[in-house]
C-alpha cells in the first residue's frame, strides 16, 4: 500500500502533503549558483588548449581581438559554456513539470515522447529543407515536440479508465521508439546520417553566439513561466480530484505546463540534441532534498541540470583528449543506474 498520503493511520490533509525545506532549497540555489559560476570558468580555461583563468577574466572584460586566447575563449569556449547551462536547466525544469503534472517521478521529455518529436520533425527538416535558419529549426523543433506530447497524450488517453501515469509513460516509450525509428529511416533514406547523428549524440560543441542569442530568450521566457505556474503544479501533483476540489482549473494549468515543456525541450534539442535522464533525475533529486513544493523544485532542478550539463560538457571534452566523448553518453552513465532506483524504490513503497 502506498504510505505517501498516510500519517501515523489517518489520511493527511493537502498541506501536510505539501511539505517542503525552504532553508535547503536556498542553500542548494545559493551553492549551486556558486559552483555553477566556478564551473562555468572552468570549462571556458580548460581544453585542447588550456588557458589561464588571469587570462579568462581579461578576455571577459577587456577583449583584445588580437589575443588569439581572447578569441578561442569568445568565440568557442564562451557560447559553448552558455548553452550549455542554458539547455541542463531547461531540461530539468522541463522534467519537472513532467513529473509534477503526471504525478510518474519517471516521467521526462525523453521518456514521454517529446525529445523524440523534435528530432524526427528536425530529421524531415534536414532531409526536404536543408537551407532552413537556426530560428526557423527551433521553430519546427517545437511543432515536432507539440506532436510527441499529441501523440502520447492521444494514444495513452485511448485505454479504458483513461489517461493514468502508468499508460502515459508505456506510450511514451512507444511513441518514442517509433519516431526514433522513423527519424533513422529518413536519415537512410536521404543521406543525412551524418547531421542526424548529431542530434543523437547530443552536445554543445559548434554552438555559436548566433544561436546562444536566439536560444536564450525562449529559455528564459518557458522558465519564467514554470515559475508562474509551480503553485499551481504543487496542488495538480496531489491529484485531479483534490486540486478541482481547491479551485484548480487542471486542464488550464497542464496546458501552460505542456507549452513551457515544448518550449523549454523543443528549444534544446534543436541546440543540442536529445539527451536523455536529465530531466527525469534532477527533478527528481531536487524533491527528494527540498521537498514537493514546485516553487522551490523547480528553481533548484534549474540549478542542478545546469551544473550537471556544464560539468558533463567539461569532462567529455577532458576525458579523451584530442577526441569528445558525447554528454549524452556521459548523463547516461548516471541517468540509468539512477532510473533503476527509482523503478526498484517505487515498487518497494508500493508493498
Amino acid at each position: 500500500m502506498n504510505r505517501s498520503n498516510v500519517v501515523k493511520g489517518r489520511q493527511t490533509s493537502p498541506k501536510e502533503q505539501i511539505w517542503s525545506r525552504p532553508y535547503t532549497a536556498i542553500s542548494i540555489i545559493i551553492g549551486g549558483l556558486v559552483l555553477l559560476i566556478l564551473g562555468c570558468a572552468f570549462s571556458i580555461a580548460k581544453g585542447s588548449k588550456d588557458i589561464p583563468l588571469e587570462e579568462v577574466w581579461q578576455a571577459l572584460v577587456a577583449f583584445n581581438p588580437s589575443n588569439s586566447d581572447h578569441q578561442i575563449i569568445w568565440e568557442l569556449r564562451l557560447p559553448r559554456t552558455i548553452a550549455g547551462a542554458l539547455v541542463g536547466a531547461a531540461f530539468a525544469v522541463s522534467g519537472a513539470l513532467m513529473q509534477g503534472m503526471t504525478r510518474n517521478p519517471i516521467a521526462d521529455p525523453g521518456l514521454l515522447g517529446v525529445n523524440a518529436g523534435a528530432g524526427f520533425v528536425l530529421a524531415l527538416c534536414f532531409a526536404f529543407f536543408p537551407g532552413l535558419s537556426f530560428n526557423q529549426l527551433i521553430l519546427f523543433s517545437f511543432a515536432g515536440a507539440a506532436l510527441g506530447v499529441g501523440l502520447v497524450y492521444g494514444i495513452g488517453s485511448l485505454a479504458k479508465g483513461g489517461l493514468s501515469p502508468v499508460r502515459l509513460a508505456l506510450a511514451g516509450s512507444a511513441v518514442a521508439a517509433l519516431l526514433v525509428a522513423l527519424s533513422e529511416g529518413i536519415a537512410l533514406y536521404f543521406r543525412i546520417s551524418q547531421d542526424i547523428a548529431f542530434w543523437y549524440a547530443g552536445g554543445v560543441a559548434g554552438v555559436t553566439w548566433s544561436q546562444v542569442n536566439i536560444l536564450w530568450p525562449w529559455i528564459l521566457l518557458a522558465l519564467i513561466g514554470s515559475l508562474f505556474l509551480s503553485r499551481s503544479i504543487t496542488i495538480l501533483n496531489l491529484g485531479d480530484d483534490v486540486a478541482s476540489g481547491l479551485g484548480q482549473r487542471t486542464a488550464l494549468v497542464r496546458l501552460g505546463a505542456v507549452l513551457s515543456v515544448m518550449v523549454l525541450a523543443g528549444a534544446s534539442v534543436s541546440t543540442v540534441g536529445a539527451v536523455g535522464f536529465l530531466g527525469l533525475m534532477i527533478p527528481h533529486a531536487a524533491r527528494a532534498m527540498v521537498g514537493v513544493d514546485y516553487k522551490w523544485v523547480i528553481p533548484t532542478s534549474a540549478i542542478l541540470g545546469a551544473l550537471l550539463m556544464v560539468f558533463a560538457d567539461t569532462i567529455g571534452r577532458l576525458s579523451n583528449p584530442p577526441h569528445e566523448t558525447p554528454v549524452s553518453a556521459l548523463i547516461a552513465v548516471i541517468g540509468v543506474p539512477y532510473f533503476f532506483y527509482i523503478i526498484r524504490k517505487k515498487v518497494r513503497d508500493n508493498l
